[in-house]
């Protein structure tokens, strides 16, 4: 049978099919794993394992400095350029050593008081010293990721996330078997090590073939053009976990430790979907926006990206929607409380994924202050709408805060993309990087 046209020819959608393979085969792992860590830990451990998941998102930016998109974004622009390449991954190299000694330090004598923040409690201060020792191969493997990603090898890319959360999921569940809650708490805090250990043994050839260690030096010439990006990771990664952590705090407190789990349950559950988009606007979006210069040129692309993605996205979500009291029954154990949860952030998460897509130009056009005034925008509506609704509404009322916070996100994204292109139809000049 002759494959269609437009999709031999259509790169997202190769990428897509690709990746949806990887993300199908993970997500029968994740489940199982989901299973076993609610069976074994409960609800409020659950929450612990969200709250450490948390921090580890946070060191992925404060480690690197947060100049993951820059990285794709400029080895997309100087894959052929040697020169602006060692230019590039020496600054890099500074930002990852300083991020990676803060993080260290912080972590490691401040261990008590964050064990305290983070799981109500100081017997897991030595989990925090363990991620604070971890610190540097989350750098590493975000600069390296970064690589990938701008080259566009999406195959290798989606390799490198299969293997590594295999080999994580395993790790998971022979600590969890055997050490509980404290086991899994360990096993999530040394995947980093498992993430580098992949991505060096499938990726190392090509690698040195763009990245010559011995011109690595100790400075930043691109240190202005990073520092950008690092303030939108900030904003982006950084606030969006604390803002989660506080949420959980807010719960456990008004409510119960269970509560709190319920919710992380239902996030883990959107996360773990929601990675299916992540490698996409790495891989395709950001490269691809940025080599488009016209608004006729980025509204073709977008309307290609929308008509590729919306539709699979869309199908898998009224999949999950049918299917959630299978997914509480035979994957988080005793969660009863999710199935409410389940219409708010599906519906949320669709409208979030749109909203994404437009957010992506931002990226690519190094548009910080737009990008940084819609994700406090984000962040503020979400804090606030959840503090509100939560008293009438329980552990509901955060997920109702979130469908109604990308509602108004997507609008805004959109209204400032569009503004950018009159402002550049009217003034040309005044756009250019």
């Amino acid at each position: 049978m002759k494959i269609p046209k437009f999709i031999r020819d259509n790169l997202l959608l190769k990428m897509t099919s690709l990746n949806a393979g990887v993300i199908v085969i993970r997500l029968f792992v994740a489940f199982f794993l989901q299973r076993e860590l609610t069976d074994i830990v409960g609800k409020a451990g659950y929450a612990k394992i969200g709250s450490l998941r948390n921090l580890l998102q946070m060191l992925t930016s404060i480690t690197s400095f947060g100049i993951f998109n820059g990285v794709v974004k400029y080895v997309a622009d100087y894959k052929d350029d040697s020169e602006r390449l060692q230019k590039l991954f020496s600054t890099a190299f500074v930002f990852t050593v300083l991020g990676s000694v803060t993080s260290f330090t912080v972590l490691f004598f401040g261990a008590g008081f964050i064990s305290e923040h983070l799981f109500y409690t100081r017997d897991f201060e030595y989990i925090v010293k363990i991620v604070a020792v971890v610190a540097p191969f989350i750098a590493i493997q975000r600069v390296f990721n970064g690589i990938v990603n701008g080259l566009s090898d999406y195959k290798k890319f989606a390799k490198i996330e299969l293997v590594a959360y295999l080999l994580g999921a395993t790790l998971t569940l022979l600590m969890l078997y055997q050490y509980s809650i404290d086991g899994a708490l360990l096993a999530i805090a040394l995947i980093p090590v498992i993430q580098v250990a992949v991505m060096l043994f499938i990726f190392i050839k090509v690698l040195r073939e763009y990245l010559h260690f011995s011109n690595i030096s100790f400075k930043a010439p691109y240190a202005k053009s990073l520092l950008a990006f690092s303030l939108m990771s900030f904003v982006a990664t950084v606030l969006v976990s604390y803002v989660e952590i506080d949420i959980r705090s807010m719960l456990a407190k008004r409510l119960s430790a269970d509560d709190a789990g319920i919710w992380t349950g239902m996030t883990t559950l959107s996360k773990n979907y929601m990675v299916f988009s992540g490698a996409i606007f790495t891989l395709y979006v950001i490269p691809k926006f940025t080599g488009l210069k016209t608004e006729s040129g980025f509204k073709k692309e977008l309307f290609n990206i929308y008509k590729t993605l919306l539709p699979l996205f869309g199908v898998g979500m009224v999949v999950i929607y049918f299917l959630r009291f299978q997914f509480i029954e035979y994957i988080f154990i005793d969660f009863d409380e999710m199935a409410p949860l389940f219409k708010w952030q599906l519906l949320g998460d669709f409208i979030k994924l749109a909203a994404l897509v437009l957010l992506h130009q931002f990226i690519a056009k190094k548009m910080v202050r737009n990008f940084i005034f819609t994700e406090l925008f984000s962040l503020a509506l979400f804090y606030g709408l959840s503090y509100l609704l939560v008293d009438e509404y329980g552990v509901e009322g955060v997920v109702i805060a979130h469908f109604i916070r990308y509602i108004l996100y997507f609008f805004l994204v959109f209204f400032l993309v569009m503004r950018y292109f009159k402002k550049q139809k009217n003034n040309p000049e005044a756009l250019k990087p």
